[in-house]
């Protein structure tokens, strides 16, 4: 888990005066020099939560350095990214967040935050599909069902969601899009009670992330109406995907990422980047990725960097194209 420094990175530091390139470089070295706060903006037991928390102990036990998980929801993790970006860059504060960081530039009119020019881009964690579930016992057998009935009382059923602007909310919006109907928003402040609410049958269906939904669908208590992304998913291979019932554009995927604030010296995301891309590879790690049916994903800094804009681009056109009101 050594330093790997691209060219792309090298000329960027072509601009850094020579002390402080070398001041980076020792610095990296020498983390980390004390314990790590890593910030999770969402609710504990939400798939980034988890994700999160396995990667920080196993950077934990590597670096002999604690790393301590701080859990600070709302906002649609606005609260807990804010409070990342004004901590000291010297990559002992991270953060740990989902693809609803992608999605929030799209959702609200303004962020306390730039998420391109006031964080550094570290790495992605993994990726996983959402699934749309809905109470077993409710009358959704199917997702043409649910489409049926939206279309016959448009904008009397609801639909749950962990939050105004997360990935949940928007991943929901773009099947309502596609499928030309209109549906009344139910916002949680998190994944379990999203759930909650539509396992009690008071709303219709949310996008659980696949961790989230997938033992409760094996045990017959949520129904699951499709998985999001174009293939369908290994830990539940028996629910069909959105896109082959007829939303032919339908796929989605929910990813987790880590970030530090913008000054954090170059070498220490590189050390990070490198560690992270090492410890989803382990044996471990993949096994208990798989368990939670999130897909390992390991990208340089400036790729991922890449891919991050590229979502934020993407969730633009979906508030675009669902017509969202800026929030």
């Amino acid at each position: 888990m050594g330093i790997r420094i691209s060219l792309s990175q090298m000329r960027k530091m072509g601009s850094v005066p020579i002390f402080a390139l070398a001041f980076g470089l020792a610095h990296a070295q020498e983390y980390p020099t004390k314990t790590i706060r890593l910030i999770i903006p969402l609710t504990p037991g939400s798939g980034a939560d988890i994700a999160g928390r396995i990667i920080a102990l196993r950077l934990s036990e590597h670096w002999k350095q604690p790393v301590i998980v701080e859990n600070r929801p709302g906002a649609g993790g606005q609260i807990g990214t804010a409070a990342v970006v004004k901590a000291e860059a010297d990559g002992h504060t991270l953060l740990v967040q989902s693809s609803s960081h992608s999605a929030n530039p799209a959702i609200y009119k303004s962020l306390p935050y730039d998420p391109l020019k006031d964080l550094a881009d570290v790495a992605i964690l993994g990726k996983t599909p959402y699934v749309m579930v809905t109470a077993a016992n409710g009358p959704y057998k199917s997702l043409k069902g649910l489409i049926e009935a939206a279309k016959a009382k448009p904008d009397q059923i609801p639909f749950a969601s962990a939050g105004v602007g997360t990935s949940t909310h928007l991943a929901a919006e773009y099947v309502i899009a596609l499928a030309g109907v209109k549906m009344i928003h139910v916002p949680f402040k998190g994944s379990p009670d999203a759930m909650q609410d539509v396992l009690g049958g008071r709303s219709a269906f949310y996008m659980a992330p696949i961790n989230a939904g997938m033992s409760l669908v094996k045990e017959h208590k949520l129904t699951g109406l499709g998985v999001s992304t174009k293939a369908r998913a290994e830990v539940l291979p028996e629910v069909p995907t959105i896109a082959e019932q007829g939303l032919y554009d339908y796929d989605m995927t929910l990813w987790f990422g880590m970030w530090a604030p913008a000054a954090t010296p170059i070498p220490v995301v590189q050390k990070l980047n490198s560690a992270v891309n090492a410890i989803v590879l382990e044996p471990a790690v993949k096994e208990q990725f798989a368990k939670l049916g999130i897909q390992p994903a390991p990208m340089k800094t400036e790729d991922f960097a890449k891919f991050v804009r590229s979502e934020i681009d993407v969730y633009q056109k979906i508030v675009e194209h669902a017509k969202i009101p800026p929030q």
